[in-house]
């Protein structure tokens, strides 16, 4: 059985902070589930732009208010405590926050938590495998 804490993660390797965003990774591939789970915060007034084309992903919001719009359709969905939405075709979206938003991530396959994001994609110790994208929006804070 795996036990693990927020407060546990907090300050250490596997609190991940960037721009826009910082996650926590609670489960990784390490963890040997077959899935990682991640409570992630997205900072209040960012827009960020993501694609994961070797992950599927699940996104659960737990507080504050945004909204995520699908590239492919420019359809825009608000984002509020309760509300899921599957990223299940690697959808290219950009993701706002109005608010600061606090989301339950589930990546399938799993992350092993090194992963960055930067402008070229979601990398690796440095070495972008071409997991994904995520770049900040012009203008974004």
């Amino acid at each position: 059985m795996i036990v693990r804490r927020l407060t546990d993660i907090l300050g250490g390797p596997r609190e991940v902070r960037a721009e826009n965003w910082t996650s926590r990774r609670l489960l990784l591939r390490d963890d040997g589930m077959g899935y990682s789970v991640h409570d992630t915060i997205i900072h209040p007034g960012t827009s960020t732009r993501m694609e994961y084309r070797n992950h599927l992903e699940a996104v659960y919001c737990i507080e504050g208010h945004g909204s995520v719009t699908a590239l492919a359709t420019g359809e825009q969905h608000k984002i509020t405590p309760g509300t899921i939405y599957a990223l299940d075709q690697h959808d290219e979206h950009i993701l706002y926050a109005e608010t600061q938003l606090r989301l339950v991530c589930v990546f399938n396959p799993p992350l092993n938590g090194s992963e960055v994001h930067d402008e070229r994609g979601l990398s690796a110790g440095g070495i972008d495998h071409g997991e994904g994208r995520t770049t900040s929006e012009p203008g974004a804070s």
